[in-house]
């Protein structure tokens, strides 16, 4: 293998896409995140472009697909998909991923739904992100936080192995929902 070769699969690239004006998900290339630190630098990225006016009206959770869009650019390993909203007529029925599970759920919330950690930061959009583990194995629950504003400044983050569901309201959600 060449040196370029292992430089060129060494990134994470993150390319969001929307359908009828609305955040539909993010084509990742390169790799999949393999870290938590990774996962939360991409749940960044999510909840910058959560903060563009009108791609989300409401909280939406998103989860991690190992397939392939239709005709992939080179380089495509995945895709982070709209699985529909928490609440309302698009929200995720019970039993979702009874067949799959996602190895990673996110949930973004637009400014609309967030409350800002400081006053001075109207506008923020916020997320979750929990890649559920095993714990009787072993493997911790991992799950970031993050704020950010319109103008792409990350007011808030924060990752934590060995995460209780329950401890979080966003984490519980995506706990519940893997679960159903």
């Amino acid at each position: 293998m060449r040196e370029d070769d292992f430089h060129a699969n060494d990134y994470i690239g993150v390319s969001p896409f929307h359908a009828a004006g609305t955040l539909s998900g993010f084509v990742i290339s390169g790799r999949w995140p393999n870290t938590t630190k990774e996962w939360a630098q991409l749940l960044v990225l999510a909840v910058r472009v959560a903060t563009l006016p009108g791609l989300l009206s409401t909280s939406t959770v998103f989860g991690a697909r190992e397939e392939l869009p239709d005709d992939p650019q080179p380089g495509t390993v995945g895709l982070v998909m709209s699985e529909g909203t928490v609440l309302g007529d698009s929200a995720i029925e019970p039993g979702r991923f009874a067949q799959h599970q996602p190895h990673a759920l996110l949930v973004l919330h637009p400014p609309s739904e967030t409350r800002p950690s400081l006053p001075e930061c109207t506008g923020a959009a916020s997320g979750c992100l929990l890649l559920p583990g095993i714990p009787h194995l072993g493997l911790d629950h991992r799950a970031a936080w993050v704020e950010a504003e319109s103008d792409g400044t990350v007011t808030s983050i924060v990752s934590r192995v060995g995460v209780d569901p329950i401890s979080d309201p966003d984490t519980a959600v995506l706990a519940m929902l893997l679960a159903s």
